[in-house]
């Protein structure tokens, strides 16, 4: 029986502008074994997010750039499949910085927090339970602290944070108003995400197109 073998996707050259396939390729490589103190996750679903762009840059931010060679840097959710670890069993829903990768191994310290399935699928933790949601939540009731009846306004609201402000500010008591640059995300600000008004700041020359709910 052949031996059980993992996949990855690795960073092979940095890209100057866009990233795109060819900066990066699949490899299988052998099945990675948890250690003592370390558990084996098997991931379902894998993060894509606009900070992984900086990750790659030649030059560092507040983390180091992904080596060449190195597993694409990201956050996944999965299961744990083994353990040797007295802190989780098998079955176990985690969310943690694992890579790009459909296998890895963990001692614990990269697990951002570990998942409830009865409370939202597993994919939620790599968006509204996750980084996205967390920021939204966060910046605006810790940092902006609206009152209820006071208009919240949003940039790139029909992001992956800005829509998540938007509801959160609604639920809040907040008049919300969306900014984003095109009408079809206009629509999807107030048929999805239920802005009171949103703007595309794009049309017109001068000005943007604003567009209010009636309902």
């Amino acid at each position: 029986m052949a031996a059980a073998r993992n996949r990855e996707v690795i960073l092979v050259e940095r890209p100057l502008g866009i990233p795109e396939a060819r900066h990066f390729e699949l490899r299988d490589v052998p099945m990675p074994r948890a250690g003592d103190g370390e558990i084996l996750v098997r991931n379902r679903f894998l993060s894509v997010d606009p900070a992984m762009r900086g990750w790659v840059n030649a030059a560092a931010n507040y983390s180091q750039p992904v080596a060449i060679g190195a597993v694409m840097r990201s956050f996944a959710a999965g299961e744990v499949v083994r353990s040797n670890h007295a802190d989780y069993a098998p079955g176990d829903l985690v969310c943690g910085m694992f890579g790009w990768t459909e296998y890895s191994v963990s001692d614990g310290a990269n697990v951002v927090f570990r998942h409830d399935l009865a409370e939202a699928p597993l994919s939620a933790s790599l968006g509204i339970l996750g980084v996205n949601g967390i920021t939204a939540y966060f910046a605006l009731l810790d940092i902006g602290a609206p009152k209820p009846g006071e208009t919240v306004t949003v940039s790139t609201a029909a992001g992956s944070v800005g829509s998540a402000v938007g509801q959160i500010a609604k639920i809040k008591g907040c008049r919300s108003v969306g900014l984003t640059g095109s009408g079809e995300k206009v629509c999807q600000c107030l048929a999805e995400f239920g802005y009171d008004a949103a703007i595309d700041y794009r049309a017109g020359e001068n000005h943007g197109k604003l567009l209010i709910r009636l309902d």
